[in-house]
Formats: C-alpha cells, sequence, structure tokens
C-alpha cells in the first residue's frame, strides 16, 4: 500500500482501511514489505503532532515517573512507606515503575522474547490469527479503534483472554504458550499485592478490590510497534487512558511510552526488570477521585529499525453485571458520590465503541 496522492475528493479512507484490515498483514507486514512511506489513514492531524518533536518531554530525568522498590513490602515499616509512596505517585500522574516486585527477571525475559517472536514470524502464519473478534479468547489484528478512529497508529495487537473465562490453552498460540502461562501467574499475584497496597492508601480495607472482584478480568496484550519511515506523521499509540482498575506493563528497551502531564508529556524510561504500574479509570471512579487519577499516555511511532515490544496485563472486574462507582466508605454529606453506578457491560460497551479519545469515558459517568 502507497500514501495517497490524489486529492480528497477521490480518497476512500474507509475503502483503504477496510482494504488494509482485509489483508491480514498489519502493520509489521507493511514494514515487511519494504514500505517508505506510510498509508493516508495513519496520518494524524497537525494538533496531534504538534507535540512529537525531540525533546519536547518535559521529563527527561529517569526518576520523574518514581520507581518505587517493593522490598520489604511484608514489614509493618517498609509498607507504610510503600503504601505513601504508591498513593503519592497514583494521586498525581497516575503512573509509577516498580522494582524487586518478586516477578523472577527470568520469567520476564522469556515471555517478551517469546512475545517477540511471535510477530517475526511469516505474516502468513500470524494472519490465521487476525480476527476482531475474541470468541475463541486470542486475536491479533492492528488498532483497537480502527474503524473508529480519525487517524490509525502505527501498531499491531496480540490480545489474550485471562480471566473470568479463561482461553482454551490449546488455542494460545504454542511459540509464547508454556511462558504466557508462568507469566500470567506471577503478574496475577502481584496484581493482588498492589490492589491490597492501594486500597491501604484508600484507607479502606486491603482485601476491598479483591472482594469487588476487581481482579478477576484479566486480558494480555502484546502490542508490537515497528519500524515508522514517517515518524513526525502518526504515532505509535493516541493518547488514552486505560479503561479498567489497574495495568502492568512490561517494556522493553527502546522506550515511546508517555503520561501527559501538566502542558506537556513525562518519558517513562525503560528501566531493566522493572515493571510500569498505571491506574485505570475504573479506579479513579472507585476512589471517588479522593486519591487516585488515571492518566492520558501515548507511544510515539518508533524511529528505530528495532520494533518496539511490550507487554500489559489489564486487571477489570470479573461480574460484569454488578453495580460500579465510589466506594460507599469514601462518600459523605461532606463529599458526596462525584459518578452514578453502572455495569461494567455498559462501561466496556462506551469503550469498544469509540476511538481513544483521552478521558471521554471517564467524563459520561460524571454526576
Amino acid at each position: 500500500m502507497a500514501t495517497a496522492t490524489t486529492n480528497d475528493e477521490e480518497y476512500d479512507r474507509a475503502k483503504a482501511v477496510k482494504h488494509f484490515d482485509d489483508s491480514k498483514i498489519g502493520v509489521k507486514g507493511l514494514v515487511d514489505s519494504g514500505i517508505t512511506t506510510i498509508p493516508r489513514f495513519f496520518v494524524h492531524p497537525p494538533e496531534i503532532l504538534s507535540d512529537l518533536k525531540p525533546g519536547s518531554a518535559l521529563g527527561s530525568e529517569p526518576d520523574f515517573i518514581p520507581a518505587i522498590d517493593l522490598a520489604g513490602v511484608e514489614s509493618d515499616h517498609r509498607r507504610a512507606v510503600i503504601v505513601e509512596q504508591i498513593r503519592r505517585a497514583s494521586s498525581t500522574l497516575g503512573f509509577f515503575q516498580i522494582v524487586n516486585h518478586g516477578v523472577p527477571l527470568g520469567v520476564l525475559d522469556r515471555t517478551m522474547a517469546s512475545i517477540k517472536g511471535f510477530y517475526e514470524q511469516p505474516t502468513d502464519i500470524k494472519a490465521q490469527l487476525y480476527r476482531r473478534e475474541m470468541v475463541t479468547g486470542v486475536s491479533y489484528f492492528s488498532n483497537l479503534d480502527l474503524y473508529h478512529s480519525k487517524a490509525a497508529s502505527w501498531r499491531d495487537t496480540l490480545q489474550i483472554r485471562l480471566g473470568p473465562k479463561v482461553v482454551d490453552v490449546d488455542q494460545i498460540p504454542e511459540i509464547f504458550r508454556k511462558e504466557l502461562i508462568e507469566w500470567d501467574r506471577e503478574i496475577k499475584r502481584l496484581g493482588e499485592l498492589l490492589a491490597g497496597l492501594l486500597c491501604e492508601g484508600l484507607g479502606v480495607e486491603a482485601k476491598r478490590l479483591k472482594e469487588m472482584t476487581c481482579l478477576e478480568g484479566r486480558a494480555m496484550v502484546g502490542n508490537c510497534y515497528p519500524y515508522c519511515p514517517q515518524p513526525d506523521l502518526t504515532v505509535g499509540l493516541a493518547y488514552h487512558t486505560d479503561p479498567g482498575v489497574l495495568t502492568v506493563v512490561q517494556q522493553d528497551h527502546v522506550g515511546g511510552l508517555q503520561v501527559k502531564y501538566g502542558g506537556g508529556c513525562v518519558d517513562v524510561k525503560p528501566i531493566p526488570g522493572a515493571l510500569v504500574i498505571n491506574i485505570g479509570d475504573l479506579l479513579q471512579i472507585i476512589s471517588n477521585d479522593d486519591e487516585y487519577k488515571s492518566a492520558e499516555h501515548r507511544v510515539l511511532a518508533n524511529l528505530k529499525n528495532e520494533a518496539r515490544v511490550s507487554m500489559a496485563l489489564f486487571f477489570n472486574p470479573g461480574n460484569r453485571e454488578d453495580l460500579y462507582g465510589p466506594l460507599p466508605e469514601l462518600t459523605s454529606p461532606e463529599k458526596p458520590a462525584i459518578y452514578r453506578q453502572f455495569t461494567l457491560t455498559d462501561f466496556m460497551n462506551r469503550f469498544f465503541g469509540k476511538e481513544l479519545d483521552g478521558k471521554s469515558l471517564i467524563n459520561y459517568y460524571k454526576l
């Protein structure tokens, strides 16, 4: 596919998008084909691209996004310190990194290598999994919001459903099956620890989020950001917030993740062995804006010859028809609920039915 050179009256964007999607080659396939210009529907408007210039990030220091050491989290003194560090980061940036988190580095390295291996497979092999629906619990596609967004982003996505209804193991591609199962077990354990610490930061029972099934809905997403021949015209992932409760992200060394902060953005510098944690919209609502804020974040288009790969585990409630909203213990006549209650089904349907566009989802539920 080549960049369109015809005028607006001759260009049929919907047709071009469908042709790309039907080809099942993804962005990685475009790059592997040797293109030197990006298809027109990947080009973002100037206002989106205005701050992509090198050095535009506000935070270039590695510790602008705090790296919180979880060593000693079971001791009372260290736990109190860690809870306060997490509370502070979650209420300001909505992002932090963790080290000494207990997930073996070998597990992280093996799983990342296996996901990269998936993306390095021939296009025709990956195309067998290319689908947008999650009937089997496994899907591979380009751009979740491809048909809703004003411009596509330069990435491909692999998605695996891990809970509450666990994907049939035989449906998981063999190239990363064993590694993913081990990785999920470790990240699930870490998620329970983090949920407890976040609850303590709110001043509620440590098991409160777990009792609300907030850790049962789990989905792994492995994003691939191949080399982009025109990184000044597009992004790897547009600004958005995650809809769920909590996200645990494993970056590789390439970098490109940025968090919106103040009037600009902050780089999330890769730290060997660290995991990135960010607050989701649902946790902001549950906390009634009392402490925790979800943060808009994006990924720059990759200008390096090496593809950037990241893995994320999204934690969501398992009971889709229960009502969710601010915790009753965090509301009072002096501080009433500022969000209405809703079902997770309604919440997620709204998320998947729109483009990735900042905090419009959470704002919809404000009273």
